[in-house]
């Protein structure tokens, strides 16, 4: 990895003779300016172009070895390597560029026992340094830490175990440091940007992003970067946008940008094509094994979405709100109180951490814990403070209405209930029972009797046809309660529903002697009654008829 680019690649040549050649337009670039140029496949071409006309410079194979490394090729990288850890005379330092290539390829365990073979070297160092966070090893880690010099290779590899480690604000102490000794290096600005991308910063990474992408334009880490902060500042088509820069100028060659364009596309489009693209990316980019758990949540797959993150042991806030979310989905579909106190600790782990706890999502986490708790006055604490952000978005309005009514707060939890747009909440019972019992609470009986009317017939049209004859009851709003009870004794007459139905007839009757309620409303409270076979209907149906005679009041 760490050749020298100083020494000529075209051997003994004159000077006279290199001069002739650049008087030469039409000279194929050295191999020298295909890597001044950034133009590893250039240069790889060059290389492999020479080694099969047997013009087989010094250190061809490890150039080779190099460019196909900084393509992204790494097990072309291996290759190369493995075959040169084979001749006699192979130099010691191939099995730390050995273990490179392994530990890109995700062989960590081949890329440690390679790196055993290597010298002792500041690289090797590096390379076991992230071996060992990769293993979970602390022990390990820190005696590699200790080994760190204050030079800048070190400082990159720590600021990078940072970042891994979610230790963001550390990772930019480390890069600005090194940017005010070096300001030359103007790659270190998108380890910046990324940092702050991690810490929900996304202005300001898109402020320090383009600072570098005016100097490199066809950056593909700084491109995606750039399309990953307008999907979090704006939405999925703008973010598209900006990918499309990233796929006009990308070269064939950049395997992984191909993957990283294929995975975020998925993600800008809302999940479109993720059962093709996600899968096979799951152990190359962490993010495609979360981002398919969530594509399962939308489609309703939980238990599918459960499966792939039951073993995934949480690193990341991300990771841990991820888990959290499954398992309160999980425990809600199948009534398991385990998967829910998982939830609540994985919650409340995230939401009650120093870096989180005043964080947007760390906020959400201790709501979401309160709620599996049913403790709703500090749910509406959490989720008070984070409301601005979220004026329009259907989940929080969901679960926030849902908090507000459990505290009674009916008039603003219906406003909210209304505010919904997403159909799929919408036919959701939880939406409908909560919603209709804000009706009743707010004296709209009517809208809630209208809500059952566009139900089709199942179990949950059953529940809220019970909520709705209770509620009304309850409230003494007896016409709505007598509708209600009425259906219920259809569907089951051999029920107490009568008992229900003949109380909430007698309170329509009650209501219209107060003057509090319409005297034609007793014109539809006796056929209710007549629906029935019980014998005190007769009774009853007599003294309404008496009465309504002697108010003039016509009963059909």
């Amino acid at each position: 990895m760490i050749l020298s680019r100083t020494k000529p690649a075209g051997g003994g040549e004159s000077p006279a003779s290199i001069s002739d050649k650049k008087k030469n337009k039409t000279k194929v670039p050295s191999l020298e300016e295909y890597l001044q140029q950034r133009d590893y496949l250039g240069a790889l071409t060059l290389l492999e172009f020479k080694r099969s006309l047997g013009q087989k410079e010094e250190h061809t194979d490890l150039w080779i070895g190099y460019c196909a490394f900084h393509l992204g090729d790494y097990k072309r990288a291996m290759e190369e390597y493995k075959s040169l850890t084979k001749k006699p005379d192979c130099p010691a330092q191939v099995w730390v560029y050995l273990a490179c290539a392994l530990f890109f390829l995700g062989f960590y365990k081949e890329a440690e026992d390679a790196a055993s073979n290597a010298p002792v070297s500041p690289l090797q160092n590096r390379l076991l340094f992230h071996l060992a966070h990769k293993f979970n090893d602390e022990k390990k880690l820190m005696g590699f830490h200790q080994n760190l010099e204050d030079v800048t290779e070190d400082q990159l590899s720590l600021a990078s175990i940072h970042y891994m480690r979610s230790h963001y604000q550390e990772a930019i102490d480390v890069y600005k440091r090194l940017l005010l000794q070096n300001r030359e290096f103007l790659a270190l600005k998108v380890y910046v940007a990324l940092c702050y991308y991690k810490l929900d910063y996304y202005d300001v990474s898109q402020e320090v992003l383009a600072v570098y992408l005016q100097s490199m334009s066809d950056s593909t880490i700084a491109l995606n970067l750039k399309a990953c902060n307008h999907f979090r500042l704006y939405n999925g088509r703008a973010a598209e946008a900006e990918l499309k820069n990233l796929i006009d100028i990308s070269s064939c060659s950049f395997e992984f940008a191909k993957e990283l364009i294929r995975h975020n596309l998925v993600v800008f489009r809302g999940g479109e094509g993720a059962l093709q693209v996600l899968p096979p990316l799951i152990d190359v980019i962490p993010e495609a094994r979360l981002n398919l758990v969530i594509y399962y949540l939308r489609q309703d797959d939980v238990q599918e979405a459960y499966n792939l993150i039951q073993d995934l042991v949480p690193t990341t806030p991300q990771e841990y709100i991820l888990k959290g979310v499954v398992n309160a989905a999980l425990g809600q579909e199948i009534g398991s109180r385990d998967h829910l106190k998982i939830a609540q600790q994985f919650f409340q782990l995230v939401g009650g951490s120093a870096s989180e706890c005043d964080t947007i999502p760390g906020r959400q986490c201790m709501a979401s814990c309160f709620f599996l708790l049913k403790q709703f006055e500090d749910v509406l604490i959490y989720l008070n403070s984070v409301k601005g952000y979220f004026y329009n978005d259907d989940a929080f309005n969901f679960n926030y209405a849902q908090a507000k009514a459990a505290l009674g707060n009916y008039k603003e939890a219906e406003e909210v209930f209304l505010l919904i747009q997403s159909d799929k909440i919408k036919n959701d019972y939880v939406y409908l029972s909560w919603l209709a019992r804000c009706y009743i609470m707010n004296q709209k009986s009517r809208l809630a009797w209208e809500l059952y009317l566009k139900m089709g017939t199942s179990s949950d049209s059953f529940s809220l046809l019970l909520l709705i004859a209770n509620d009304c009851y309850k409230m003494g709003q007896f016409f709505y309660a007598a509708k209600a009870f009425d259906a219920l004794e259809k569907l089951d007459p051999d029920s107490n529903y009568w008992e229900g139905k003949r109380g909430a007839c007698v309170g329509v009757f009650q209501l219209i002697l107060a003057n509090k309620e319409s005297k034609e409303k007793l014109k539809e409270v006796v056929p209710l009654l007549l629906n029935s076979g019980n014998p005190q209907v007769e009774y009853i149906v007599r003294v309404l008829r008496k009465w309504a005679k002697e108010n003039r009041v016509l009963l059909s």
